[in-house]
């Protein structure tokens, strides 16, 4: 969102905005999910997954449309998040967290971002990624 400008004042702009908005986001998730269909590395989050990742890739779009400063577009269709408890289906320890970032790194070295941001939005995915452990290890 863009903060009302007043004179003298510098607006601030979302990571939403900073991504190219839509079409940045909607890249980023493209580039998520090739990574994790290509690399053999992060063969456990894959399984994971339907064999068709479009679905898939239209909520993880959604849901980082509203994380990221945007429209609340995950919301607005399917209601809170509720992050935590739409995995404890899945087995998630330090192994899936970590294949789950390494697509992450590998779809933001993809994008035309500076490196500040870049690293800013890498802490924040590990933030989250690490809240969804649901393993004891």
């Amino acid at each position: 969102m863009i903060d009302v400008v007043k004179p003298g004042q510098v607006y601030k702009s979302t990571q939403y905005d900073k991504l190219g908005g839509e079409a940045g986001v909607r890249q980023l998730t493209k580039h998520f999910y090739q990574a994790m269909n290509s690399i053999a590395e992060v063969k456990t989050i894959r399984e994971m997954h339907a064999p068709n990742l479009s679905e898939a890739e239209d909520k993880l779009f959604m849901f980082l449309s509203g994380w990221l400063g945007g429209p609340s577009l995950y919301i607005e269709k399917f209601g809170h998040p509720r992050l935590r408890a739409r995995h404890l289906p899945f087995i998630v320890g330090t192994k899936e967290r970590d294949q789950w970032l390494h697509c992450m790194d590998v779809a933001l070295s993809n994008m035309d971002i500076e490196k500040p941001m870049r690293d800013e939005l890498m802490q924040a995915f590990f933030n989250t990624a690490d809240f969804m452990r649901n393993k004891t290890e």
